[in-house]
């Protein structure tokens, strides 16, 4: 059996992957946004384009992203997608992401079997918000009367949490199901032990993203982080070389996966390879990214976040995940001594930390997730 994954975006990408190589089909890739990387062990093929857009696929996050893609070639990608959609045949299509991918799904589906999985919408974004806002934010916040009426034609869909699940059953769609997180799924085991390089005390995670956001938000990050009275630790996923410029930081090579950064008695490591690791050992986190900010809250790690110039996490983006996240997620002016003073609340405050540890885990749920999904599509298709 061939099976389809289209999916838009590199988180989107990794759970596709992940639920192909549990399916143990022959799979297909036609990654919407970027190259698809995650698809490179598992798929026969990587389809498309697989051109890579400014944005990294928030296109419209902001004008600016807009317009660098679209000066890009953004369109002219789209349409090679749309034709490559069309003109491949598969025995069944899994769509992963949003209603875009969907759609982009059931075009190439040609009445073979599609299933969706969401990991986007939470019913968590509707919480406490004004009407009009809800109306100007409706597709990213609620599953739309279009996406609505996508769903009446796949064989099930997968969303990301529980109050997820109800809110789709009370939208009269019955062929939902939440077998877990995502995001949890995706967090491997910690890959090292970190104590004989940074002792046992717990940590600060400075998680400033891989989209771009970085350039900014790490040398803020680590000017607060000289405030708290934790060792710091930078999970970096590039090479050394992408390392925004650090004023004042002297910076030292320990070896392959680690720097150590001092300044005026601070010292700051940066590792790589060890995003699990650090998680796994903290006690909060300062963050500027996605689903890592997601899967920290998952384990109960607080979050303090600002906004960046983008080109992910914008003022838009992150007001967006502070209502997904609730308590567990602080957000404040990109500025390291208001970052600083959250970041001490929480370590002072034992009722305050409490109630974002535990809001974290409730929101984002236990792991579960891409397994579930893949046993379910693995008994509809009969396999």
């Amino acid at each position: 059996m061939k099976v389809l994954f289209v999916s838009n975006g590199p988180t989107e990408d990794a759970i596709g992957a992940r639920i192909a190589q549990e399916l143990g089909h022959e799979t297909l890739a036609l990654p919407l946004v970027g190259k698809g990387k995650a698809y490179k062990s598992v798929a026969r093929e990587i389809l498309g384009p697989r051109q890579e857009m400014p944005s990294g696929g928030f296109i419209f996050g902001s004008w600016q992203n807009l317009m660098k893609d679209l000066r890009a070639g953004f369109l002219g990608m789209t349409l090679r997608q749309w034709q490559t959609a069309r003109s491949t045949r598969g025995d069944a299509v899994v769509a992963v992401g949003d209603a875009y991918a969907l759609t982009v799904a059931l075009w190439a589906a040609k009445g073979s079997p599609v299933y969706h999985i969401n990991p986007l919408v939470s019913a968590y974004y509707l919480e406490g918000r004004p009407f009009w806002e809800l109306i100007l934010d409706w597709g990213g916040s609620d599953f739309t009367p279009y996406e609505r009426f996508l769903l009446r034609s796949v064989k099930a869909v997968f969303v990301r949490d529980q109050k997820s699940l109800m809110r789709l059953k009370n939208l009269g769609i019955s062929h939902a199901y939440w077998y877990g997180s995502f995001a949890m799924d995706l967090l491997p085991p910690p890959e090292r032990d970190l104590a004989p390089l940074l002792g046992n005390d717990p940590l600060l995670a400075l998680l400033p993203g891989t989209r771009g956001d970085e350039q900014f938000s790490l040398p803020l990050m680590l000017e607060a982080s000289r405030h708290i009275p934790l060792t710091p630790v930078v999970a970096w996923a590039k090479p050394w070389e992408a390392l925004p410029p650090l004023p004042g930081w002297q910076i030292d090579r320990e070896d392959p996966g680690s720097l150590r950064l001092t300044k005026e008695g601070k010292t700051v490591w940066i590792l790589r390879g060890a995003f699990s690791a650090i998680l796994h050992r903290s006690r909060i986190a300062f963050a500027t990214a996605g689903t890592a900010s997601e899967q920290a809250a998952g384990l109960g790690v607080p979050v303090v976040s600002f906004p960046t110039p983008g080109p992910q996490y914008t003022k838009a983006f992150a007001r967006r995940q502070k209502w997904l996240l609730g308590p567990a997620l602080r957000l404040v002016e990109p500025d390291p001594y208001r970052l600083a003073a959250e970041g001490l609340l929480l370590l002072n405050s034992k009722q305050v930390y409490t109630q974002a540890s535990q809001a974290g885990k409730t929101r984002i749920g236990p792991p579960g997730g891409i397994l579930g999904a893949a046993n379910h599509i693995r008994k509809s298709l009969g396999g």
